[in-house]
């Protein structure tokens, strides 16, 4: 068993950590989405029973390509949680032109065989260097055609090309675009060092974003993906860098005291932080240019891990002020507070998601071992979603809502996880070295 601690020595010692270290164009043909299968694709509803037909390529030159396509699509169908995906039957395809979609006989009675609700598949050609993919949905069960789309790329983009039907097919049955396309900023540690990257929802293509050469935390993406947030300590001291991510640009906050835990607010250029410059550590407003709007919170106690509702109106953050860490709510035109979280000594790390009012928190259980919850924003409905999982961290909500990224030292090393926003499906992100600290990126 973890050995105890005290809960506001564990307080202190994270702000003094903060302080002195710092981590194609798809052509549509057909596809309006079909109501009533939105309204059965609920958080912890049944998933989808669907068979997922390899595409079919004329010609062996070409399957490479169809091979690759196919991966991508199972992969991310799976990764949403969405749909349970079944063998396909023999002689499914029971006439018609194989090779051309819209002119081949689905045999409906063999879906229905293995129980199937929904059908997809499609047909793969190549023109010189671009791909064209025709992909089909049918109701499994009556045989209507749910959706039909052409997707066209380069040879190099079956990954896209992929990924555009998965958003399409999950748009079908939830009325929403999905994760495909969506960024995780996150801290990793190598080589004694801790650096900032980016990389895909299921951690594909990691690149760096930051080269300190020492310490950069948490990062704190903009709602439109162009701007990343974060803590570096570089001239011997903590500094608030804001970097454009086209431009490449950095912006300096080079206040005196302490920096801690940026935050963008959704749907404008400005970000709330921690800075002690008037002798406390309170919550500021902050342009995107470095320059104060206006100061959120005055309270003798320490105030910091900002994260603001879906409209910006309302904002969530820990505070001191009742004695031990917990997670209150600031009404951001009246400046009106209230407690959120009551249950439990030690809450923090608070995380609005982006599509509804719950918000997402850690707590330290009694073991010493800590745990992540969610809670509405008007303090019903807790939740507990980790359990005897060592130390999970960090969470941040995916763009739709349906899923959490968090970190987690449960395998011994601190790594990312992607769990559904019920706690279902927990599974790790296959990434080099440790990580922490994730912020997933409302930007798609």
């Amino acid at each position: 068993m973890i050995p105890m601690k005290s809960p506001l020595m564990l307080f202190s010692k994270i702000v003094f950590i903060l302080l002195c270290c710092f981590a194609l164009m798809p052509s549509s043909l057909f596809g309006e989405p079909v109501k009533e299968y939105i309204k059965i694709t609920k958080a912890g509803a049944d998933r989808i029973p669907l068979v997922l037909r390899s595409v079919d390529v004329e010609g062996s030159k070409d399957a490479q390509y169809a091979k690759g396509i196919d991966r991508v699509i199972k992969n991310g169908l799976e990764f949403t949680g969405l749909f349970a995906i079944l063998n396909s039957p023999m002689n499914l395809i029971s006439g018609g032109n194989i090779y051309q979609t819209g002119k081949r006989q689905i045999n409906f009675p063999a879906l229905s065989s293995v129980g199937a609700e929904v059908y997809a598949g499609g047909v793969l050609k190549r023109k010189g260097s671009t791909l064209h993919m025709d992909m089909e949905v049918y109701d499994a069960l009556t045989g209507k055609l749910l959706m039909r789309k052409l997707y066209e790329g380069k040879r190099e983009d079956t990954r896209l090309l992929g990924h555009r039907f998965c958003d399409d097919l999950v748009r079908l049955f939830t009325g929403k675009p999905s994760i495909f396309g969506s960024k995780i900023a996150y801290v990793s540690r190598r080589n004694g060092k801790k650096e900032i990257f980016l990389a895909e929802y299921d951690g594909y293509g990691e690149v760096p974003v930051t080269r300190t050469g020492g310490l950069a935390l948490t990062p704190a993406l903009s709602s439109d993906g162009s701007q990343l947030a974060y803590l570096t300590y570089t001239r011997g001291r903590p500094d608030l860098q804001i970097k454009d991510l086209s431009k490449k640009t950095v912006v300096s906050v080079t206040r005196k005291g302490v920096k801690i835990d940026p935050a963008w607010r959704n749907g404008s250029t400005e970000l709330a932080t921690t800075f002690s410059f008037d002798g406390n550590q309170e919550i500021y407003l902050v342009r995107k240019n470095g320059s104060i709007v206006r100061r959120l919170t005055r309270d003798r106690g320490i105030d910091l891990s900002p994260s603001f509702s879906p409209d910006g109106r309302y904002m969530a953050f820990v505070s001191s002020r009742h004695g031990l860490p917990q997670v209150f709510i600031m009404d951001l035109n009246s400046g009106s507070t209230k407690r959120l979280t009551f249950k439990g000594k030690y809450n923090t790390q608070p995380a609005w998601s982006p599509v509804n009012d719950k918000i997402a928190f850690t707590s330290m259980q009694k073991n010493g071992e800590i745990d992540i919850f969610t809670v509405n924003a008007d303090g019903t409905g807790l939740k507990q979603l980790t359990y005897r999982a060592r130390q999970n961290e960090a969470p941040s909500w995916s763009p739709d809502g349906t899923m959490i990224v968090f970190s987690s030292s449960r395998g011994g090393a601190s790594k990312l996880y992607v769990m559904n926003a019920d706690g279902r499906n927990q599974r790790s992100l296959k990434l080099a070295g440790e990580q922490m600290q994730p912020c997933w990126s409302s930007f798609r």
